[in-house]
C-alpha cells in the first residue's frame, strides 16, 4: 500500500511537472524606474546600471547611456561585433528563471547595431535578488539584426533549472532569418548548448515556413532531456505565377538533447538540424 502510494505521489509530481514545462514564461517589459518586486528600494535601473554604469532616464522617456561593461560572445571569443557608443534604451525584457535549484532573474538589452558587426549587439544579464542585488554574468546573445526571448522563453528541465530560449532575426520583403540560441546556466553562468537555424520564404507560387516547438522529455539526471522540432511547410499561394507551385508539403526535423555526465553537457541526437540549416543556407 505504501508503495502504491508513493508511486501515486511520484506521478502526480510528475504530471505537474511536465505541465508547468508546456506553459510560457511570460516575459515583462518594466519600466526600469520602477520597483522590483520584493525590493522596493531597489528598481530595474538599478540593475540595468550594473551593465550600463552611467545610463540614466532623459526627457524623451528612454534611457541612455553609453558603453556597457566588457563582456563575451554566447558564442565564443571569435564571435560578435563591439557595443555601439551610446544606448538608448525604452525598456528591458525581463524573465525569472531556476538555475542550480535557486531563483535568478535574467535582463535582456537589445542595444541595435554593431558598429563592427551585421549582427547588433544584445545583452543578457543574470541576477541574483536573494539577497543584496549582484549581477552574476553578462554575456553578447546577437546572432542577427534584432533579438528577443523567443516563446516558450525558457524550458524547465529539472525541478531547479530552465534552459532559456532566445532569438536573432532579420527579415527583408521575402525572406526571414531566424537564430535560435538554447541557453543554461552553471554555476552561475551562461553557457551555449546549441544554435538552431531556421529560414523563412515567400514566393508568388508558394512559401514556405519553418516553426520551431520545444518539449521536455521526464527523466535524466541531472538535467532531463528535451526535444526541438522544426516542422517544415511549403504551402501554394493559388496565386497565378510564372512559375508552377510545387505541392503542398510539411516535414518534422526533430532532435533530441540530453546530458552527457562525461562531457558536462548536452549533447544531440543526430545532426538533423545542421542538415536543415546547410540545406537553407543553399536557398539564400
Amino acid at each position: 500500500m505504501k508503495s502504491t502510494l508513493l508511486r501515486l505521489a511520484f506521478a502526480l509530481s510528475l504530471l505537474f511537472w511536465l505541465l508547468a514545462t508546456a506553459t510560457a514564461e511570460e516575459v515583462t517589459f518594466p519600466d526600469l524606474g520602477s520597483a522590483i518586486s520584493g525590493h522596493k528600494d531597489v528598481t530595474y535601473l538599478d540593475l540595468a546600471r550594473m551593465v550600463f554604469p552611467d545610463l540614466a532616464s532623459n526627457a524623451d522617456g528612454l534611457y541612455h547611456g553609453t558603453l556597457p561593461i566588457e563582456m563575451r560572445h554566447i558564442e565564443g571569443p571569435d564571435s560578435g561585433g563591439s557595443p555601439p557608443e551610446t544606448s538608448s534604451l525604452p525598456n528591458a525584457a525581463v524573465l525569472a528563471i531556476k538555475a542550480g535549484g535557486k531563483d535568478r532573474l535574467t535582463m535582456l538589452f537589445d542595444l541595435g547595431d554593431s558598429p563592427d558587426s551585421a549582427e547588433g549587439y544584445a545583452v543578457l544579464a543574470l541576477y541574483d535578488l536573494t539577497g543584496k542585488p549582484a549581477l552574476l554574468d553578462a554575456v553578447n546573445v546577437a546572432l542577427d539584426r534584432s533579438t528577443y526571448f523567443r516563446e516558450p522563453n525558457k524550458l524547465s528541465v529539472g525541478a531547479g533549472d530552465d534552459v532559456l530560449i532566445t532569438m536573432s532575426t532579420h527579415f527583408n520583403s521575402s525572406q526571414g532569418y531566424v537564430i535560435t540560441p538554447l541557453i543554461m546556466v552553471r554555476n552561475d553562468k551562461f553557457e551555449l548548448i546549441d544554435l538552431i537555424y531556421t529560414f523563412d520564404e515567400r514566393l508568388c507560387a508558394y512559401s514556405r515556413k519553418q516553426d520551431v516547438a520545444f518539449r521536455t522529455i521526464a527523466g535524466g539526471q541531472p538535467y532531463a532531456a528535451f526535444k526541438v522540432t522544426v516542422t517544415d511547410a511549403t504551402i501554394p499561394s493559388g496565386d497565378s505565377c510564372d512559375d508552377a507551385p510545387p505541392k503542398a508539403s510539411s516535414k518534422d526535423i526533430s532532435v533530441t538533447y540530453r546530458w552527457d555526465k562525461k562531457t558536462s553537457r548536452y549533447v544531440a541526437n543526430s545532426n538533423a538540424l545542421k542538415r536543415l540549416s546547410a540545406e537553407n543556407e543553399k536557398r539564400f
